[in-house]
């Protein structure tokens, strides 16, 4: 899997784990936990890049990162 920076962070708001992934626009996911969170961004990020590719949109190269935490 491409290793996309993915920032985790807790909503007080909606009481789960947020992960989003700021080089995929609009690509995020959440989870009660941690794991849980970054198991179902994984999964967003593959549909990110099929959907861009299943309509020819630029798919941007990954920086590098893994994982920040905020």
């Amino acid at each position: 899997m491409p290793k996309y920076e993915i920032i985790l962070y807790w909503s007080s708001e909606d009481k789960v784990v947020v992960a989003e992934v700021p080089e995929l626009p609009g690509c995020m996911a959440h989870g009660k936990t941690e794991e849980l969170a970054l198991k179902n961004v994984k999964e967003a990020i593959h549909l990110w890049i099929d959907t861009a590719k299943e309509f020819g949109d630029p798919i941007p190269q990954p920086k590098g990162r893994r994982l920040m935490y905020a």
